[in-house]
């Protein structure tokens, strides 16, 4: 992918709806173009981290593991990031990240990607005001789930039922 096309791609990209055009410049020259198959794991829950993805197309499941399987957390997909944890010192991975369809994206090294946020300070706050969105949403996304996971083990093991 050409250097213009990462930057139409990252123009019309939700997470980074509102950033200046300069602020698109540099992600474009931070950028890579990466595709995964279905079925793929692009990192496991507790591995160090080391990018951060934008989703151009494509499916994730975000999961963790529980005794003798996975839950999924959140399905999450075009127009949308995964990764957030290499955007901060010595933070390992939190979610397995299993692809769910080919999956297309724009990939960042963390630390290249902070680094910048160094160099730049109004950039970098921007950028982490976005992900600690997206922190938030997983969390509740996390919640809602072991909500609901132990909502159906107490319903079969109700005596009353």
């Amino acid at each position: 992918m050409a250097t213009s096309q990462i930057v139409a791609a990252l123009a019309h990209h939700p997470f980074l709806d509102g950033l200046p055009p300069s602020h698109l410049d540099k992600l474009a020259l931070l950028a890579c173009e990466i595709t995964f198959e279905p079925g793929q794991v692009i990192f496991r829950e507790g591995d160090p981290s080391s990018f951060f993805y934008l989703i151009l197309s494509g499916r994730v499941a975000l999961e963790v593991a529980a005794p003798g399987r996975f839950l999924t957390i959140q399905t999450i997909g075009d127009g949308e990031e995964l990764g957030w944890s290499s955007l901060l010192d010595q933070v390992n991975k939190q979610f397995r990240a299993r692809c769910v369809e080919p999956v297309c994206a724009l990939a960042f090294d963390g630390a290249r990607l902070t680094a910048e946020f160094e160099n730049d300070h109004e950039f970098g706050y921007m950028l982490l005001r976005r992900v600690l969105s997206t922190v938030a949403e997983r969390l509740r996304a996390t919640r809602l789930q072991m909500l609901d996971v132990y909502a159906r083990k107490s319903v079969k093991g109700d005596p009353g039922q």
